[in-house]
């Protein structure tokens, strides 16, 4: 199994010793090769790391390390949105839209056959992508 990680979920495992025991758990059972990441994730962390610039340079650039690390970390498994997704993405946005980024993910997971990790199953269900929260599980 392979999956593609939503942001919510890095976000969570950026926090180190302090995020969620289930997703720790989940993470550390799961090889770094089943791992994918989207460029709109790296895009939602830059975004958050911009706005937070605004107020707090020190905790921003502290960010930006983790956001390069990530990216090195990932660098051959951050998958584009390619042709075929957005066809995919705007199929699955009829007859009922889903939220841009989130459809998109699942329009991502559903072209290469991954299961989505996410946090926010109800907003993706309607595409019918695999979900996986892992904030659901035991650890």
């Amino acid at each position: 199994m392979a999956y593609l990680l939503d942001t919510n979920i890095i976000s969570e495992l950026q926090k180190g010793a302090r995020a969620h025991p289930s997703v720790q758990a989940w993470f550390a059972q799961t090889p770094d090769e089943a791992l994918f990441l989207s460029v709109l994730v790296i895009g939602e962390l830059q975004q958050g790391i911009a706005r937070l610039r605004r107020r707090d340079a020190t905790q921003a650039n502290r960010l930006t390390e983790k956001l390069q690390v990530l990216e090195s970390s990932f660098q051959d498994r951050i998958l584009p949105i390619t042709t075929p997704i957005a066809r995919r993405w705007a199929d699955n946005n009829v007859p009922d839209p889903l939220p841009l980024i989130d459809g998109l993910l699942a329009a991502t997971a559903q072209e290469h056959g991954l299961i989505l990790v996410t946090r926010n199953v109800r907003d993706v269900a309607p595409s019918g992508v695999a979900t996986l929260n892992p904030f659901g599980q035991t650890p």
